[in-house]
């Protein structure tokens, strides 16, 4: 079975291990509709292909992603496709992750925002550098949070602090994420590497069926709320892509100065 790269996306299997590298590092590997895609691909092939044992998501450069992305380029290209294709692909991105009957370790280097929060943490392992930190920003821009983040941060973290990663849009930082359990281990820049070959190596050579059945137990269990989730994301979403308040917030961010929200 083969597996496709694109530019922004870097897709190679080697010994067993699938990985699929988001490769845009000079926007922070900001997510188009084709990378999204292309994640969600990979990882269907991967679910009835023998030779993978095990799925690497990671970042190119100093981030993991800085989530859909909405410089002038990007949003130029959504008015193009729509953003029901971007939501559309995010979510079928996420759930490939979910579904995927192997295990899956997002390796979180740097920043994880926006979707790119949501792709990390549909993983089933998910290990971070000191330097990494967590930020659902989609109220800085009036929207809300997509790609099942209602639910799989909820999941993980609890009501509380779910709500406050998403109304305040604060930085998380790795040490905080894995307080609140968030993440899976943190590790000093230097030594991720090693953490990383080193979970690989366990997953990729132990018993494959008890690896499926445990992650499908444990998510069955815990994301009951997830396909739900969803479609409240998307619907909630294509609304607020339409509002006032996401104009002002995009423009607000391109020209990098607070925004003026007016809608009530």
């Amino acid at each position: 079975m083969t597996y496709a790269s694109i530019d922004s996306l870097l897709v190679e299997l080697d010994d067993g291990v699938l990985s699929v590298t988001l490769n845009r590092p000079d926007t922070l590997n900001s997510l188009s509709e084709a990378m999204l895609t292309g994640v969600a691909e990979a990882l269907e092939r991967a679910a009835t292909d023998p030779a993978v044992r095990v799925v690497k998501l990671a970042g190119a450069g100093r981030g993991f992603s800085s989530g859909a992305g909405i410089s002038a380029e990007d949003v130029s290209a959504k008015s193009v496709n729509g953003p029901e294709e971007v939501l559309d692909a995010a979510n079928r991105a996420v759930r490939s992750i979910v579904a995927l009957p192997k295990p899956v370790v997002a390796v979180v280097q740097g920043p994880a925002a926006g979707v790119g929060v949501s792709l990390a943490l549909a993983a089933d392992i998910v290990l971070a550098s000191e330097k990494a930190f967590f930020m659902l920003a989609f109220t800085k821009i009036g929207l809300m949070p997509d790609g099942g983040a209602s639910a799989l941060i909820a999941a993980a973290v609890g009501r509380i602090r779910a709500q406050r990663m998403a109304l305040l849009a604060e930085r998380i930082t790795a040490a905080e994420a894995y307080d609140w359990g968030l993440v899976t281990t943190v590790h000093a820049a230097e030594d991720l590497d090693a953490a990383v070959a080193k979970v690989i190596d366990t997953l990729a050579t132990g018993p494959a069926v008890s690896l499926r059945k445990t992650k499908q137990a444990i998510n069955d269990a815990t994301l009951t709320e997830l396909e739900a989730a969803l479609e409240r994301e998307r619907e909630g979403q294509l609304v607020l892509l339409t509002s006032d308040d996401f104009r002002e917030g995009t423009r607000a961010f391109q020209e990098h100065r607070k925004a003026t929200f007016t809608d009530t």
